[in-house]
Formats: C-alpha cells, sequence, structure tokens
C-alpha cells in the first residue's frame, strides 16, 4: 500500500501535525454531540490525553500545554478519539460537567451570524460564572 493510501486506509495512528507542529482537535459533547470548542494539540499533549483519557492542549497564545479544567474545574473525559482520513485532523468525544467555554457558556459556539452577516446573535444561556469558577 502506498504512503497516502496506508494513511488513509490503514489501522496504523500516524497523526499529521501542520509545520506548527500542532493537530486541530474538536471538542464535541459524546452524549449530545454538541461541538464545544477547537483548540490545538501538539504531540505531548496528544500522548497526554491518550495516557490520562482528559483533555490536554497546547495553547498557542502562552506556548505551553493546557490540561483542560486544571483552573475551572470543567474537565473533559474522553470516551473515543476520531481521527479524520488524512490524519491531520481529531475529534474529541468527550464527557463534560458544566460549561467548557471561558466565557460561561457550555459551548464557545454560542453566537451564530445574523444575516444580512455583520452581526452575531447570541444563541444560548450562560451555565456558569467564569469569575466564579477562575479565581482560584
Amino acid at each position: 500500500m502506498s504512503a497516502n493510501k496506508e494513511i488513509e486506509l490503514g489501522s496504523e495512528f500516524r497523526p499529521k501535525f501542520g509545520d506548527d507542529g500542532l493537530i486541530p482537535a474538536i471538542s464535541q459533547d459524546a452524549e449530545t454531540g454538541q461541538i464545544l470548542m477547537v483548540a490545538f494539540m501538539n504531540a505531548e499533549a496528544l500522548e497526554l490525553t491518550i495516557k490520562t483519557q482528559n483533555a490536554v492542549f497546547y495553547s498557542r497564545s502562552r506556548k505551553k500545554l493546557w490540561r483542560k479544567g486544571e483552573e475551572s474545574g470543567h474537565v473533559q473525559k474522553i470516551k473515543q478519539i476520531l481521527v479524520d482520513c488524512d490524519q491531520d485532523c481529531l475529534v474529541l468525544k468527550v464527557k463534560v460537567d458544566a460549561g467548557q467555554c471561558h466565557t460561561g457558556y457550555q459551548s464557545c459556539f454560542y453566537r451564530a451570524i445574523k444575516p444580512p452577516g455583520d452581526k452575531l446573535e447570541f444563541i444560548a444561556e450562560k451555565v456558569y460564572d467564569p469569575e466564579q469558577a477562575y479565581k482560584k
């Protein structure tokens, strides 16, 4: 099998990290299917996620590992990790307890583009007070 066919059709996990050493990871609520957030992982974050079964990401702004819930307590317990055909994107199916967005919403996707496209509308309610969660 050619290298591309092996990646696309084979059973070996060979994650394809970008030039920056990162792979996108989409967190999805395993029960509801709701998309919670999109983040990035480096090889170490992915390895720790697989090993601990808790989501670990790489913060591009802080340039360090970020263990989801380390400050807020809102962890993501891994139920399944999906990989796309090119092995360059992951979907983390996770079990969550409370809001996953640092702004207080269940999902980071709490707004929608309102036609004609220059405004946003809120489509969700806050589920926790971020000032309380992040003052630890």
